[in-house]
């Protein structure tokens, strides 16, 4: 109907105006013109212009313009979050006016009326599926502009020297001291970020407990040692990287990289570990702008900077390493390089970031379909046949894809794509070295790929209820077979220097994952409850075996994200785990905002609100294959038709498909 009446609209226009219509549709640039303006400027209540691409307001604002109905357009809390984020960026860019104005005001130059946007790079389209030209939309890289010497005040630039001393390889005293000299160069905003000793890897001499000389213990580790070597080894590398990304490399180094892989830092590869990092970041540089990208996260995540330059810094390199990627695929070239760094663009982003993040990426899963690729062409699963952990070493590339192949399989509901080869693993006995990597032990990994095999039949329907109990019972048998002699859990830490025992750490946190993985095996149960006794005593069970794994910033929750997510989805509102992981987070700090156990607390705290509540009406529609009851409720206000939840029965992973939350929680 619409169309006839612009028709008839048309025709009663004058020939000079039709022939302007006629020319625009011919060009390609006629567009259908929404009546009510785009959905940007509906959502703020002002009148749009209507033009295409972009209208005059949101263009000036630097907003995205969008005429078609966005996602966040079907739910109020979107629109609420989404309308925040453009008061936010149109409070920046106005600032960003004002201050450019003030200098080119003093510079007798006109005012411009607007900025021109950068479009936007399609970070939804996974970036080895067709090669492209990342540098086709470039962003605007913020810059002072040049100016002779005289007509401005100096800047004072405060120089901090900091010195250490060690004595018996401990460190006893740090002398700081600040120096102020004059400059016409304007400050690079990068390395004017405050130090945190909060995060640093050594604590300050104020604070370091005296520690007597030991002899070194395997099961101990040495106190300090990786540590403090880590923070020095990047002095001894040539790392090609700009001046102005130079603290971010450094931040990465010293905050990040301790994040990324805490159980590899407690064992003796944590050393090796970190060495091999400082290699790829300097061989590598796909790689390299990975990490930096990850760094400038962190910075955003934990000390909360915003604004158009953190955000530059992170695209930017984010650009680059997918710029890298696809001149090597392109040249089919440096097959181990590629993998390398899109396993870190998938893993390192777990340990940085906000759960709010709205920066375009590429989702974690159309990088893993791109790293299944290249497995198979370096024959990297056969290479992980042929270890047996004693003479022959796995691969790291294929346990770092291990990990990520058998819990994200559980987050989307498929199988692991190398599911054979961990059951070839199972059945020979043979590691994988993920417990060294991740603290869980290889047998009990090996069991949940197994079990992430059952949920995805079950769901695909190619098992029945019967077999479904049938392999139940026998998975469950398998995990007993993987306890040890000695069920006793203990503090991991040294009874005569304090530091961590490695061994009895993974003991501790193979356990909770072996609790965590029989939930998730019983979950499959058809008719299975929350509040049945026997869930209920396992929850408990993950609670108790808690008590013995270190919390706190420097802690090792992290990597309980996995077991920590399945036991808290299935917990009923009395239940002491919430309780527990509640205190875990506060002791956690700001850390506990970011990185995968910020997304799963958050996950998990829209699970109970969907989940402790009886029957709540609900607008929208939920995945077909949830336990949602069919009838509708109409609201007074005559709002879209409106869903009962049986929200007892509510998956976390149904919550995520309605959130559009592709998180990978591990």
């Amino acid at each position: 109907m619409s169309d006839l009446s612009d028709t008839s609209v048309t025709k009663g226009k004058a020939p000079q105006k039709r022939r302007a219509i006629a020319n625009d549709i011919a060009s390609g640039r006629h567009h259908k013109r929404s009546r009510s303006g785009c959905y940007t400027c509906r959502l703020r209540r002002k009148k749009c212009d209507e033009s295409h691409p972009s209208c005059r307001t949101c263009n000036n604002l630097c907003v995205k313009c969008e005429y078609e109905r966005p996602d966040w357009w079907s739910s109020s809390e979107q629109r609420k979050v989404h309308k925040e984020r453009i008061k936010n960026k149109i409070k920046q860019t106005k600032l960003n006016e004002k201050n450019q104005n003030a200098l080119l005001g003093r510079r007798g130059r006109p005012t411009p009326l607007g900025t021109p946007c950068a479009p936007e790079f399609n970070f939804n389209r996974p970036f080895y599926a067709e090669a492209y030209d990342p540098f086709a939309s470039n962003l605007p890289t913020p810059a002072f502009p040049p100016t002779p010497f005289g007509q401005f005040p100096p800047y004072e630039v405060d120089v901090r020297t900091e010195r250490q001393l060690f004595v018996n390889d401990i460190q006893t005293r740090v002398d700081t001291s600040f120096s102020t000299f004059n400059t016409f160069a304007p400050p690079q905003l990068h390395t004017t970020l405050p130090n945190f000793p909060e995060n640093e890897w050594m604590p300050q001499f104020a604070t370091m407990p005296t520690i007597p000389p030991v002899p070194f213990n395997h099961d101990a580790g040495p106190a300090f040692g990786p540590a403090r070597t880590q923070s020095h080894l990047v002095m001894q590398m040539n790392i090609p990287v700009d001046d102005c990304d130079r603290p971010l490399l450094n931040h990465f180094v010293d905050n990040v990289l301790r994040l990324i892989f805490p159980i590899a830092e407690a064992h003796q590869g944590g050393l090796e570990r970190a060495r091999a990092v400082l290699h790829s970041l300097e061989n590598n540089k796909s790689y390299l702008h990975c990490c930096l990208s990850v760094a400038a996260i962190h910075l955003k995540s934990t000390i909360g900077i915003e604004g158009e330059v953190i955000d530059h810094d992170i695209l930017r390199h984010r650009f680059e390493a997918i710029s890298q990627l696809c001149q090597s695929l392109n040249e089919d070239t440096e097959h181990e390089k590629i993998l390398e760094a899109t396993l870190a663009m998938i893993f390192f982003h777990c340990s940085v970031g906000g759960p709010d993040d709205h920066l375009p990426d590429i989702a974690w899963n159309d990088h893993f379909h791109a790293a299944t690729s290249l497995i198979n062409k370096l024959d990297l699963p056969n290479a992980l046949m042929q270890s047996n952990g004693a003479y022959t070493r796995p691969p790291f590339n294929m346990t770092l894809a291990s990990w990520i192949d058998i819990l994200g399989s559980t987050m989307i509901g498929k199988t692991p794509q190398f599911a054979h080869t961990y059951r070839s693993k199972h059945l020979s006995g043979t590691p994988s070295g993920l417990r060294e990597l991740m603290g869980c032990d290889d047998r009990v990994m090996y069991l949940i790929s197994e079990i992430a095999c059952l949920d995805a039949l079950r769901a695909e329907g190619v098992v029945d209820d019967m077999a479904v109990c049938s392999h139940v019972q026998a998975l469950g048998q398998q995990l007993e077979f993987t306890e040890p002699a000695d069920k006793k859990l203990e503090t991991p830490y040294h009874p005569i220097n304090g530091a961590i025992r490695p061994e009895q750490l993974t003991k501790n946190i193979t356990a909770v994952f072996r609790i965590a993985a029989r939930i998730y095996l019983c979950s499959l149960v058809p008719g299975f409850d929350r509040n049945q006794t026997s869930t209920m005593n396992l929850v408990d069970a993950v609670t108790q075996a808690l008590q013995v794994i270190p919390g706190g910033p420097e802690g090792y929750d992290r990597p309980l994200v996995w077991p920590l997510l399945i036991a808290g989805a299935f917990s009923v509102p009395t239940s002491s785990f919430r309780q527990v992981l509640h205190q875990r987070v506060i002791e956690m700090g700001d850390n506990a905002d970011f990185g995968s156990f910020g997304r799963a607390y958050r996950l998990l705290q829209e699970v109970w609100r969907v989940a402790d509540d009886p029957i709540t009406p609900v607008s929208g529609d939920f995945p077909a294959d949830s336990d949602f009851k069919p009838d509708t409720y109409t609201s007074p206000l005559r709002s879209p038709p409106m869903r009962e939840i049986k929200k007892r029965n509510v998956h976390w992973r149904d919550i995520m498909q309605k959130k559009g939350w592709k998180y990978l929680l591990i």
